[in-house]
């Protein structure tokens, strides 16, 4: 698969993929005998971790720590798996803020629909 097939497939800049195998993130991708880059299901497996990875905010270094950890091998697996664990954790605090915020915004948009129907006359809570 070209580096183009693989931009749209998995919604990442060229750019972004050839930054990501420049600073280790993935691992070389094999090449044709003309230089071009073909990527093979275990790199198209490393983009798409990377990116899921990099949506759910897992910093940079985090991800270089798990893929050096994931060179030495199963050795490093509890390692590579707190690693884990704790981005989950990072994420569970970011879903329940985010469903905080939810919560107050359908709030608001209620107050405002009471309002313009006219069941409301008090605007203190309008802020």
């Amino acid at each position: 698969m070209t580096i183009a097939e693989v931009c749209k497939k998995y919604d990442i800049s060229q750019d972004t993929i050839r930054y990501y195998e420049r600073i280790g993130l993935i691992p070389k991708v094999p090449r044709t005998k003309s230089g071009i880059r073909d990527f093979d299901d275990i790199s198209c497996r490393w983009v798409e971790f990377i990116k899921c990875m990099r949506s759910a905010g897992m910093e940079i270094e985090i991800l270089l720590k798990y893929v050096n950890l994931f060179k030495k091998g199963s050795s490093t697996l509890k390692e590579r798996k707190n690693l884990l664990e704790e981005q989950k954790q990072k994420l569970l605090k970011k879903q329940k803020d985010i469903n905080e915020t939810l919560e107050r915004l359908n709030y608001k948009i209620e107050l405002y629909d009471e309002i313009e129907a006219g069941k409301r006359k008090d605007f203190a809570e309008e802020i």
